[in-house]
């Protein structure tokens, strides 16, 4: 007897759905959620080899909604629309504020492939070595190496939420073979979750994966059904550089018009035909100080 050879959709948007029994299912024990968090994680695995998924888009994305739930950590009050404003509003010699570094360290660590001189640049306020000793100390399965370094870090540095998750994504990448960070860990955690230690983080870790894992394939199918679009629509886009344009729209949850290779009222007018066309979408609600995005 032979047997076919499994296989997926060609279309990302009809890959089959997240298992229901995934998220269905009470786990109780360690073991329940590590099996629970590693069937998440393979399904997110097929997801992001999909070479149609706007890889960056989502990075970004998903370093926004981290961010946001770093800041409420903290017990800050900004939530994504201050989070742009804080980033996309800055002029040259400006300060991004407390909540403007958290989120800019989020997409300085995902913008990249993952690399001790990357992670320099979204954490300077600790040495190459230091970091580099961190990520040694995870041992093990992902998580449960993620878990590791999540707890070496708070443990030195109590008061570093922001590294610490940052560093626990990427040992749960790097143990996973994935290139760059993707942001999950921080959108599932509470803050309590923060000063556990050993079983108990771990436990939280699986956990929060189980749930944070399903929110990212939701959001990669969405951004993919989005992103296609744009790209249907962009030979209608007269304007030269719009070609340009929808390339940065692709890379980035946000966009200010006076970001595009274009003049200011010719890169109003795309943003304007883009959102007609339905292929980006005004984020701000503003009359001034617009964003775009997918």
């Amino acid at each position: 007897m032979t047997y076919q050879p499994a296989t997926i959709s060609d279309d990302l948007i009809n890959l089959p759905k997240f298992p229901g029994w995934v998220t269905s299912l009470r786990p109780e024990t360690l073991e329940d959620v590590a099996f629970l968090s590693g069937a998440a994680l393979s399904h997110l695995h097929l997801v992001l080899s999909r070479v149609d998924l706007p890889h960056a888009l989502l990075r970004d994305r998903l370093a926004l909604r981290a961010a946001e739930a770093c800041v409420a950590f903290s017990g800050r009050p900004e939530r994504a629309g201050e989070l742009r404003d804080a980033v996309h509003l800055l002029r040259p010699g400006d300060l991004p504020g407390p909540a403007g570094e958290t989120y800019l360290a989020w997409r300085r660590a995902a913008e990249r492939p993952v690399s001790i001189k990357t992670l320099g640049r979204a954490l300077p306020a600790f040495e190459p070595g230091q970091i580099a000793g961190w990520l040694d100390t995870g041992q093990g399965m992902p998580v449960a190496r993620a878990a590791m370094v999540l707890e070496a870090v708070l443990t030195k540095a109590p008061r570093s939420d922001v590294p610490a998750l940052i560093l626990a994504d990427i040992a749960l990448a790097q143990a996973l073979g994935w290139d760059h960070l993707m942001p999950l860990l921080a959108t599932g955690l509470k803050r309590a979750d923060l000063r556990k230690q050993g079983d108990d983080l771990r436990f939280a870790c699986y956990r929060s994966l189980i749930s944070s894992v399903l929110e990212a394939v939701r959001l990669s199918v969405d951004l993919a059904r989005r992103a296609a679009h744009l790209k249907a629509v962009a030979p209608k886009l007269r304007a030269k550089g719009a070609g340009d344009a929808v390339k940065m729209f692709l890379t980035r949850d946000a966009m200010a018009p006076s970001a595009l290779p274009l003049t200011d009222r010719a890169a109003r007018r795309l943003c304007d035909r883009l959102v007609d066309l339905g292929a980006v979408h005004e984020l701000t609600g503003r009359d001034t100080f617009r964003f775009y995005g997918v």
